[in-house]
Formats: C-alpha cells, sequence, structure tokens
C-alpha cells in the first residue's frame, strides 16, 4: 500500500504523460462529458450558451462570416459553435476525438438541415485539402498541450489557413496560474461518479511548475480491477510568452482580446484570447 501511495503522491516532468483518450474515448467518461458540454448554464467542458451565443455573434461580425466563409473548429465538441456557424451560412468543418460527442453534433446537424463537415480523430493527426478563412480554438484547449503538441498544432494551422486568415484561440493566463494552490484531495466516488458506474475511490494531486508555469490536476482512480491515472495539463501564458511562441511558428498575433466573445483585454483575467495571422 505504501508503495502505491507514493505512486499517487509522486510529481511527473511537465507534460511527461498524456492521457486524453482516457477522457474523450471511453464510453463512460466521454458521456459524463456530454452531459456536461450540453448543460448549458455551467462553465465546464463548454461555457454557457449566454456566452457562446455572444461569442458566435462577436465572432461572425468581427471577421466578417459570409456564405462563402471556410471556418475549421478544432476541438468542436458536440457542436456548439459549428452548428452556430453553419446557421448563420458558413462551411464549417469540426474536428474532435470523441465519437460521441461528434455522433451529438451530426444529428443536431441533420435535425436543422446543416450541411457540417464533421471528422472524428485528435486534431493533432488532422489533414485535409481544405483551406480555411477561419480556425478555432476554444475553451482553452491549447493549454493542454505539451510544447511539441502546441508546435505541431501551429504548423497545422498555419498549413491550412487560407492567406489573409485568421485563427482564433484562447488560453489561460499567469493570473490563473497565481490563483492555482497545490493540493491533495481524496474522495469517494470524486466528482460524484464522473469517473464510473462502478464504485471507486479518488485521489486528485494538483501541482505547480514555476519556471514552465504549468499546472497538473493528477487524477488516480482507483476501483476494485484496476487503477487509472488521468493527467490534465494546463500551460499558462504571458501576452509575451504567447506571441514569441506564436511567431516562432512563422506568424504573428494581430489582436488580443479578454476572451472569444471580443472583450477588452484584463490584465486581471484569468484567460485572454488572441488572433492569428500569417506573416
Amino acid at each position: 500500500m505504501f508503495k502505491e501511495l507514493e505512486e499517487i503522491n509522486s510529481r511527473p516532468e511537465p507534460f511527461q504523460f498524456y492521457t486524453a483518450d482516457a477522457l474523450w474515448t471511453d464510453e463512460y467518461i466521454s458521456k459524463q462529458m456530454l452531459q456536461y458540454h450540453l448543460n448549458e448554464s455551467v462553465d465546464a467542458a463548454s461555457r454557457n450558451k449566454e456566452f457562446i451565443d455572444k461569442s458566435v455573434n462577436w465572432i461572425a461580425s468581427h471577421f466578417s462570416v459570409k456564405s462563402d466563409t471556410h471556418i475549421a473548429d478544432f476541438g468542436c465538441g458536440p457542436g456548439l459553435y459549428t452548428t452556430r456557424l453553419a446557421s448563420i451560412g458558413a462551411t464549417v468543418t469540426g474536428i474532435d476525438f470523441s465519437q460521441r460527442s461528434i455522433q451529438h453534433a451530426e444529428t443536431v446537424a441533420a435535425q436543422n438541415a446543416l450541411s457540417i463537415s464533421y471528422r472524428h480523430q485528435n486534431y493533432l493527426e488532422f489533414e485535409s485539402d481544405s483551406r480555411f478563412d477561419l480556425i478555432i480554438m476554444i475553451m482553452c484547449d491549447f493549454c493542454a498541450l505539451s510544447p511539441e503538441q502546441r508546435k505541431r498544432m501551429l504548423g497545422k494551422f498555419r498549413k491550412h489557413l487560407k492567406p489573409g486568415g485568421s485563427i482564433l484561440l484562447d488560453v489561460y493566463s499567469l493570473n490563473y496560474f497565481n490563483q492555482r494552490e497545490e493540493e491533495a484531495q481524496y474522495e469517494d466516488d470524486l466528482l460524484g461518479g464522473f469517473w464510473s458506474g462502478a464504485k471507486y475511490y479518488g485521489f486528485l494531486n494538483t501541482f505547480k511548475y514555476e519556471e514552465e508555469k504549468v499546472v497538473l490536476d493528477k487524477y488516480t482512480i482507483v476501483e476494485k480491477n484496476r487503477i487509472r491515472t488521468v493527467y490534465n495539463w494546463l500551460q499558462n501564458f504571458t501576452k509575451e510568452s504567447l506571441c514569441e511562441e506564436i511567431e516562432a511558428a512563422g506568424m504573428e498575433v494581430s489582436e488580443i482580446f479578454g476572451d472569444v466573445a471580443g472583450s477588452p483585454f484584463n490584465t486581471d483575467s484569468p484567460e485572454f484570447a488572441v488572433v492569428i495571422s500569417n506573416k
């Protein structure tokens, strides 16, 4: 038991493990994630309905979305943005790791007679002959990727962006990093049955990496016949560090906002958004 507890409470190297499939492809957990996505009143897997409506309206206006505007949503989930953007006439592609979310999005598109192209795959593997006027990655998905994965992702964005096109993404700021605290929690049925339909015990270890400005929420789920560990990494950025990373990928930040609904940048906010263009 001592050895197991040592392992549960051990601190890995930043981005040492990547367990996105445990969240998005697991049959049981993906069902819980979809329920969080579709809860319109909370900011969990997706933001609340009021914010999404405001965000889409701003995106449509700011990027002059028209019938010939081609948009790609990386990490589209159940289509909360893709459905709205297609409804105002855009040609939309959605990419997501979760088959359950993609199936839901396709059902909604069919019910509303919307022609949306959905791709069920890890967006790190996305390839297409299509080029897009606007690429979006929302809900701070970019922060969950390692430095190497982010470099790869930016390369894909640049490759698939039309000349004169834009990329919109949001990230966590250093304010978010400073608000988080290192802690260890143990709870029977951690997160109220989120991790399994069977009896389980959950451990949550939160680690902060000061030099890298990374937060890790490490979940260890102990069931009768198995133990699982899920690593939720979150990179935190300053305006300068994000701009530097984007410039290293051959692009530049053209605008900075407080969020993906176009709010003014706020130095005290836990997140911010950027518009990126090719140099």
